[in-house]
């Protein structure tokens, strides 16, 4: 698999001469400063792609071309934001640029509720606190309808957490939730909204009406228009599954599990059309078996994720170590060295450790903690390529 590395463009504090040190061979890239819906032209392609190859390595992987939310609920302006899409893409593909990997998850792109959430050796990591959700939705977003969607339990346990929360807590609640794992992705929440809160609930608004079957549908239109442009200019789409891999606030989530993704896959059937095999989102949902998965649609996986959690009996989860947790990444590793090698992988949501806590990097992108994961993912790579010499 080509060692890459997701790299947040030439103001990352993370830079592209100490990747080059630690091994990385690819980078994983977008175009940042481009707005959501805008055309990405050539010329901005080329002059990012230049930079990245005048430090010895190759703009592998785009993560992400972001899909507007317009075109995931189907609004008026959806064909012209394709059309900008189907652009963006050609251009792409001009340039050599192959693997697109983006994301059909309304409004959110991820969902945690602690950026730093202690380990007994020091380090921190992201975690998903099920009933610290369940507050947000309730008692912070007061979102119509929310106490419908949790066990009696878990509104019970809110309702403790309500009576002892402080302003400090409930401001760290929404700005983790809502503002610093969404904002440094093209996301719909920046740090520059005065009122993330209302801002979400506006976007919420959009998906009024929108179920599960629409919001099939939409995606269904969207691979449609964009598949001939993939297939004229060799562009693989890959699509990250959703993360968590459940129903969150409401909002419809169509790319969880088995069955869904045969579904897109099936939905739009072209060899063009396939999935980023995020083994850490698909191992946050226990109805999943990732080996399984990997080995059912290696043919079909263009971009790979190696990271794990663990799955704790309340419904929380938790990052875990890359040799460790629910999503095996050794046998992962194993299948796709063997079935569709020579995929591009990244490492991802690293622990914060040696020092990384300072550095301002953002959440879940730490530099020592994806270094180590990177160092014990090269090991097993290496261990399965020579298995698959002498097998």
């Amino acid at each position: 698999m080509e060692k890459t590395w997701r790299w947040f463009g030439k103001n990352d504090k993370i830079t592209l001469t100490m990747l080059r040190q630690i091994g990385v061979e690819g980078i994983v890239t977008a175009l940042h400063d481009v707005p959501n819906g805008e055309i990405w032209t050539l010329e901005a392609i080329n002059d990012l792609k230049e930079y990245i190859e005048s430090y010895g390595l190759r703009w592998s992987v785009v993560e992400s071309l972001p899909v507007c939310e317009a075109i995931k609920y189907g609004g008026p302006e959806r064909d012209a934001l394709i059309e900008n899409y189907k652009v963006s893409l050609a251009n792409l593909g001009k340039a050599g640029v192959k693997t697109v990997c983006y994301n059909f998850m309304p409004v959110l792109d991820w969902a945690r509720t602690e950026l730093d959430h202690p380990w007994a050796d020091g380090s921190t990591s992201l975690y998903f606190n099920r009933v610290k959700f369940v507050y947000f939705d309730c008692y912070i977003l007061c979102r119509p309808g929310a106490e419908d969607d949790y066990t009696a339990e878990e509104l019970a346990a809110a309702a403790e957490m309500h009576k002892t929360i402080t302003d400090e807590e409930r401001r760290a609640l929404v700005d983790t939730i809502i503002v610093k794992t969404q904002g440094f992705v093209n996301g719909n929440i920046s740090e520059r909204d005065a009122d993330p809160v209302s801002r979400f609930r506006e976007l919420l608004a959009l998906y009024d009406g929108i179920d599960r079957n629409t919001l099939r549908d939409n995606m269904r239109y969207f691979l449609s228009a964009v598949m001939p442009v993939c297939e004229e200019y060799g562009v693989n789409m890959c699509v990250h599954p959703d993360d968590p891999p459940c129903q969150l606030l409401g909002l419809p989530r169509i790319v969880t599990c088995d069955e869904d993704i045969a579904w897109f896959l099936d939905a739009v059937d072209n060899p063009h059309n396939g999935l980023t095999f995020c083994c850490g989102s698909l191992s946050a949902g226990i109805q999943n078996d990732v080996p399984a998965l990997a080995r059912k649609y290696a043919s079909r996986t263009h971009f790979v994720h190696l990271r794990s959690t663990d799955v704790l009996p309340n419904g929380d989860f938790i990052e875990a170590d890359h040799l460790k947790g629910r999503a095996n990444l050794i046998e992962v590793v194993r299948i796709f060295e063997r079935e569709n090698p020579g995929l591009p992988m990244r490492v991802d949501h690293g622990r914060t450790m040696l020092g990384d806590e300072d550095k301002g990097y953002n959440a879940g992108y730490s530099f020592h903690g994806r270094m180590m994961g990177l160092a014990q993912m090269d090991g097993v790579m290496a261990v399965v390529r020579d298995e698959l010499l002498q097998s």
